[in-house]
């Protein structure tokens, strides 16, 4: 693992701990998105091919560390609550109110979807626990969905890693690609909120 391009506290916390060093790993790269869960599942998958780790060890304790990541930004929106949401949506120029009742009742629709969904989106599989814990979802439910959609997500670039064995970088490559699309699509959609909100007749102003 010396050789990987991937960052040393990563390949340090596998070569001592093993599969539960990159369960961690994928824990703290829940809570700090800029990690790259696409370069470590693959090298813990790649690992796993050279026999240093236990292929069936990695998917369980990275898909443990993918839920006890999501689990803390759980309770940080539980914590914060509804009404300090609104407080601070108040303080925000050009948001309303009204927009976190839309976004609200958005959630209470299709939450489900989104905790599942979300796992598998760069930045928002982190972020998607958030506004569960705000909407306090039922924790049974939202650990279920968490866990499904982390072991689809983990199972798909451990593996990866894990059958293209030295090669396993070039999995980066195309998640890049796709990390790049996802976060140009949510820009694009947020200057378009701030363009409607902007230009719109009337948009500038708040309601209670």
């Amino acid at each position: 693992m010396s050789d990987s391009s991937a960052p040393q506290w990563i390949t340090g916390l596998m070569e001592s701990l093993g599969a539960p060093g990159a369960g961690i790993a994928i824990a703290l790269e829940n809570l700090f998105p800029p990690i790259p869960s696409e370069v470590i599942l693959p090298l813990a998958g790649f690992t796993a091919a050279t026999g240093q780790m236990n292929l069936v060890a990695v998917l369980v304790w990275t898909t443990i560390g993918s839920v006890v990541g999501a689990v803390a930004l759980y309770w940080v929106g539980a914590l914060l609550g509804r009404d300090r949401t609104v407080a601070i949506a108040a303080k925000i120029p050009l948001l309303k109110v009204a927009d976190i009742e839309k976004t609200e009742a958005w959630f209470n629709k299709h939450g489900t979807k989104a905790v599942f969904f979300g796992r598998m989106l760069p930045i928002f599989r982190s972020l998607i626990s958030v506004p569960a814990g705000i909407e306090r979802m039922p924790l049974p439910i939202f650990l279920g969905l968490t866990t499904l959609g982390s072991a689809i997500w983990n199972t798909l670039f451990v593996m990866a890693g894990y059958l293209l064995g030295d090669n396993w970088e070039t999995v980066t490559e195309y998640v890049s690609v796709y990390s790049k699309v996802v976060l140009a699509v949510a820009a694009l959609a947020v200057l378009i909120f701030l363009g409607v909100r902007v230009f719109r007749p009337g948009g500038g102003q708040r309601r209670g």
